[in-house]
């Protein structure tokens, strides 16, 4: 081979050679720039492409009552989801899932086509039957993604307290919503992974973390509860009512046995009642508490050392002139003792105690009963209620808040309140939960009784007390007596307002509060009816609901009659008017 050629065939080798040698450190380079400079930038793209994470939330934890018995818990359900990308032929595939699933075959189809999306829920929480049907199917795409729903088995028993949780599990009303935070399950992610070919498999390292909620122990007693619901459920019925409320308490512990509100709703099926059978209006809503609350005008009075039981008033012969106003009696009296006039109901005796102690230590004494003031209860919503400064007060003010007009309350205060006398004059913040436990069932915080203040010295409460029984054994409150147990109580009659503020005189709230048995309280008892037609006096509409309510639940209880059967003079058949 000539020289020359020889040249010519190294030059181009050597070109060639240079060409490669570059080409080689141009894709190095590159590979650098990708893997280093963006590989965490490409490799979150990558993953994006065949992973998917999905929330995964824990089992939300039980509501139990007072006995251990399940009020709310989560079951584990099936709910279908779908991967447009996986499916070749959406409209088939839309048209063997709508009839099973009862859903609209083109919205279905739409979903199913929409290519440029990676995932979509087709329907959550459907039930055993209508998942196998869809399994059955073998159908590309479609997937079974486990989760939990909340189930109430006793349905409307305690529904207003308990509330409800939505279909994410998030608490939605009552406990469920103000302890949502301890109730639900611990988040993670559920990771879904695919092929290239958009096929999917499972997370083979089990990231998905499932921890479950802890579980609330509740003072409610469900068979208590029951009954007052049905009782109360009676009473509406009986005196075409619009609504009404049930409380049951502890006097010497402030625990909630029972917290009712009717009319009922499923919190199952929540959709189908409306936000105000929602509420818990024990502690939500307030209403002039009418002549119940004189006995805390009487128990100012006693306290203050200027009455006694056996003091006199003159109470004007049933028309008593303050101002531009008068007060008047459902029936007229001459001279009434302090006991009488909390025994017959007298307005004008009531505005004569108010009075003589005055308005300050009236509005001090009422605030030390806790109206005016939240009790603290663990339930959502909870109202002050209505009790202005007394320096606001004119003196038609001060008479009209003696006897329970111009200062709304809430059940659960009024309660409260009588649960104060029933206990010796010690005002105890009422609670409806006992315990928090975890997943293993171990104690993680606990409630329990706690004294607030002293509102009146024992002797005091004692006095106001037998007072109370006068009420039941021989004034306006004989529809609530009981056999074989002492009663202590007061009926309330209030006017209902209307939209300007003016009294209706065709509306009126009917209530019955009281303890039993008198002299050695186990339970304290309040009965409210809203808007009854038939009859209108808390001895007569409420009365009878707080003796079935009292029967029932001494007897659960076993609390048996500690001062030996008693025969009642006054029949309970004589009209009760309050």
């Amino acid at each position: 081979m000539k020289a020359a050629s020889y040249h010519r065939i190294r030059v181009r080798a050597t070109l060639v050679g240079l060409v490669f040698g570059l080409l080689l450190v141009g894709i190095g380079a590159k590979a650098v720039h990708v893997q280093i400079v963006h590989g965490t930038w490409l490799s979150d793209k990558a993953l994006h492409q065949y992973q998917k994470s999905l929330e995964a939330v824990g089992k939300r934890g039980t509501i139990f009552d007072a006995q251990g018995r399940e009020l709310a818990v989560s079951i584990d359900l099936t709910s279908i989801a779908a991967y447009p990308a996986q499916i070749t032929d959406g409209e088939a595939t839309a048209a063997a899932l709508a009839g099973i699933l009862n859903l609209d075959r083109e919205k279905l189809a739409a979903k199913l086509t929409r290519k440029n999306r990676s995932f979509a829920w087709l329907k959550r929480h459907v039930s055993p039957k209508e998942a196998l049907a869809i399994r059955k199917l073998k159908l590309a795409g479609i997937d079974f993604i486990p989760e939990h729903s909340r189930v109430y088995p006793h349905r409307s028993v305690a529904a207003q307290v308990i509330g409800f949780a939505g279909i994410d599990g998030r608490g939605l009303e009552g406990v469920e919503y103000l302890f949502n935070r301890r109730l639900k399950g611990d988040l993670g992610k559920y990771k879904v992974f695919k092929d290239a070919l958009g096929r999917r498999f499972d997370d083979p390292t089990g990231n998905g973390r499932s921890i479950r909620g802890h579980n609330l122990y509740l003072s409610i007693d469900r068979t208590i509860q029951y009954n007052v619901e049905k009782i109360l459920l009676q009473t509406v019925k009986r005196f075409e009512a619009r609504s009404a409320m049930g409380i049951v308490m502890v006097p010497q512990t402030g625990a909630l046995l029972a917290m009712a509100n009717v009319p009922l709703f499923n919190p199952n099926n929540y959709n189908q009642s409306n936000r105000w059978h929602w509420r818990n209006r024990t502690v939500a809503d307030r209403f002039e508490p009418g002549s119940t609350m004189k006995i805390f005008s009487i128990a100012a009075a006693i306290e203050s050392g200027a009455f006694r039981a056996s003091s006199p008033l003159f109470c004007e012969n049933g028309a008593y002139k303050i101002g531009a106003n008068t007060v008047h009696d459902t029936k007229p009296h001459e001279w009434l003792t302090i006991t009488d006039i909390v025994r017959l109901s007298s307005n004008i005796g009531a505005v004569k105690v108010g009075e003589k102690i005055g308005a300050e230590r009236l509005y001090t004494t009422l605030k030390e009963f806790g109206f005016g003031t939240r009790t603290g209860i663990s339930c959502p919503g909870e109202t002050t209620g209505r009790l202005s400064p007394y320096k606001r007060w004119s003196k038609i003010d001060a008479g009209a808040i003696s006897f329970g007009q111009g200062i709304s309350v809430s059940a659960l205060q009024l309660t409260t309140a009588t649960a104060a006398i029933a206990n010796g004059g010690v005002l105890m913040q009422p609670y409806i939960v006992e315990k928090i436990t975890d997943a293993r069932g171990r104690a993680i915080e606990t409630f329990g009784p706690r004294p607030v203040r002293r509102v009146i010295s024992a002797g005091s409460a004692a006095t106001v007390a037998a007072m109370m029984r006068t009420v039941v054994e021989s004034g306006t409150g004989t529809q609530a007596a009981l056999d074989e147990y002492e009663v202590s109580g007061k009926t309330g009659t209030a006017q209902k307002t209307d939209e300007s503020g003016s009294y209706d005189n065709g509306k009126f709230v009917a209530s019955f509060t009281g303890f039993v048995p008198s002299r050695y309280p186990e339970l304290v008892i309040l009965v409210v009816v809203d808007e009854p037609k038939k009859n209108h006096y808390g001895g007569t509409v409420a009365g009878p609901a707080f003796r079935k309510i009292a029967e029932f639940t001494l007897d659960y209880l076993n609390i048996a009659p500690r001062n030996g059967r008693r025969k009642m003079i006054v029949s309970r058949e004589s009209e009760a008017r309050g």
